[in-house]
């Protein structure tokens, strides 16, 4: 899942390379910190927050399948 939110944070921002995502590993939740490059969080939030909000819904239908549980934070 990490590469996942890595291709779609990458498609999204002007820096791609500015891209990281760390994942913490837990019993049934796994937690995804997001970190973009100065001036591309908005990229990937989205107006309205709509980007964020598809990716989190994405992100957290592949981990049911898996029987876990996945948060998606976004930082700058």
């Amino acid at each position: 899942m990490k590469e996942f939110i890595e291709f779609i944070a990458r498609a999204l921002v002007d820096n791609p390379d500015s891209v990281e995502v760390k994942e913490i590993s837990g019993d049934r939740t796994t937690v995804f910190e997001l970190r973009v490059g100065e001036g591309d969080l908005g990229k990937v939030i989205g107006k309205g927050g709509k980007t964020a909000r598809a990716t989190r819904t994405l992100l957290g239908a592949v981990a049911a399948k898996q029987g876990k549980r996945a948060v998606l934070e976004i930082v700058e």
